[in-house]
């Protein structure tokens, strides 16, 4: 797959969302749970830096955030459901921030594939602003995708091999938690 290409209508019926909200290991680990998605990379994008690294990204002068791209079947989990779930698992009420981390690298985003997933992000952040889920607006931006670029291969499957390790105990464990118990029927069944 070219990292850069926008896979809308692939020959395999899958579709790409591709989101920003805050530390990328957190929502890799989220949505790699959910069926009916295929595969998520953890990357950089919404920037104005070419092939990016971590550390170039790291001082928030890239323009880029840490973003996850997910390709998913949208006859099995629509880009809506998506939308609810990252909506979910992140606070987008908080400029440049989720938590501890801080800077637009942090921020949260949807980086619209096409006119649709504009018009259906817009719907789904107007409905929830008017629920006064947070008691604060939403500050999510929509922005057309333009690049992506994959992030360094440690950071794939970050969650899965480091659970172990602090952040991943205390800041990824209770949003996977929180997937389980909240949208348990939606989870990928495990093998037999």
């Amino acid at each position: 797959m070219d990292q850069n290409q926008n896979k809308i209508g692939s020959l395999d019926g899958s579709d790409i969302a591709t989101l920003a909200g805050g530390c990328f290991w957190c929502l890799e680990a989220v949505f790699s749970e959910m069926e009916g998605v295929h595969n998520v990379t953890s990357g950089y994008t919404g920037g104005s830096t070419i092939n990016p690294s971590y550390e170039d990204v790291s001082t928030g002068k890239t323009g880029h955030a840490e973003s996850v791209q997910i390709e998913f079947d949208p006859r099995i989990i629509s880009f809506e459901e998506i939308l609810k779930i990252f909506f979910t698992m992140h606070n987008p009420t908080t400029m440049n921030r989720q938590g501890f981390d801080v800077g637009s690298q942090y921020r949260s985003a949807i980086f619209h594939h096409s006119d649709e997933q504009k018009k259906i992000a817009l719907s789904v952040i107007r409905r929830l602003d008017s629920e006064k889920i947070w008691g604060d607006p939403i500050v999510t931006e929509v922005t057309p995708f333009e690049h992506f670029y994959k992030a360094e291969d440690y950071h794939q499957g970050y969650y899965e091999h480091n659970q172990q390790k602090p952040y991943c105990q205390f800041v990824i464990n209770p949003k996977v938690a929180k997937l389980r118990k909240e949208y348990y029927d939606r989870l990928k069944k495990p093998s037999s």
